[in-house]
């Protein structure tokens, strides 16, 4: 077994692959369908998109072209930021659904608790109305699981009062340096699995003289070494590639980090509150 065949064991006891194949930035078309096509073929079982991406039809079009039985694939997707009403959640469901063309969804997550354009402000009673129609959705069979993304503390604080389903994950912004203690620390004591976008910094590991120095122990590369790093933290990595070598790469990581080297890893984290999202990210 392989960490792309592993899984980690949502709440409702759903099996989750521990890495995940990430699609952000990757435009809709050959782009999309070849990285998707690729990731599939090299043992991803787990793909990550969402409406914002605006690849989705590329998306959905390659797993249905992959000759892999659909339940061995693990799809999620995001209800846009921007979107804090019931209507307007079940409508986006309806359309990310139908870009994708597939039966069902596995994971469907909120994409953010405010809208891009307006970082911080106060959604509350749109979060409570939006998590409603993902509860309604979730309770149609149409999909798996759902969650939310990144969410701070204050945020679920607000939502898990009103949920008759608990957030099953969240997805943050989360690597070697910035592992938003609080934010993962709260989300793992109400039993809600943390996903990591960004687990290469957007590339800024593969320069990082730490985690460089490190994979040389271990014969890998820094890629390699930030995104075990994830997974040896209980996190679940959602690594995004789209040559076909760094497709392949990042998913050896069939090797394990000492406890004195993770120690070292983690001591480089930032104390951060976790609302400090880049919304280019994620």
């Amino acid at each position: 077994m392989t960490v792309l065949t592993e899984t980690y064991k949502l709440s409702n006891g759903v099996e989750i692959p521990k890495v995940a194949f990430g699609t952000w930035q990757i435009p809709n078309g050959d782009a999309t369908y070849n990285s998707v096509a690729t990731a599939l073929k090299n043992g991803y079982r787990h793909i990550d998109t969402a409406k914002a991406y605006g690849n989705e039809k590329s998306v959905g079009q390659a797993i249905r072209d992959s000759g892999i039985d659909r339940k061995e694939i693990f799809v999620t997707s995001k209800l846009p930021a921007e979107i804090k009403t019931y209507d307007g959640a079940l409508k986006a469901f309806d359309e990310t659904m139908a870009d994708l063309d597939i039966d069902y969804l596995d994971l469907y997550i909120i994409h953010a608790p405010w809208p891009w354009s307006q970082i911080g402000k106060n959604c509350d009673q749109g979060n409570i109305d939006v998590w409603q129609a993902m509860e309604k959705i979730y309770a149609s069979g149409r999909v798996r699981a759902i969650g939310v993304s990144n969410f701070a503390v204050r945020d679920l604080e607000n939502l898990l009062p009103h949920a008759k389903v608990k957030p099953m994950v969240n997805q943050i912004q989360y690597y070697v340096g910035f592992t938003e203690p609080k934010i993962t620390k709260y989300s793992e004591e109400h039993g809600i699995l943390i996903e990591a976008y960004s687990p290469l910094a957007t590339g800024r590991m593969l320069a990082n003289e730490k985690v460089i120095a490190i994979a040389k122990k271990y014969d890998v590369t820094p890629a390699q070494l930030a995104i075990r790093f994830c997974v040896e933290n209980g996190v679940l990595p959602l690594p995004k590639a789209v040559t076909p070598a760094h497709i392949v790469s990042n998913k050896e990581l069939d090797f394990t980090i000492s406890a004195a080297d993770m120690a070292e890893l983690n001591d480089l984290k930032d104390t951060t509150d976790g609302t400090n999202h880049n919304p280019t990210q994620g």
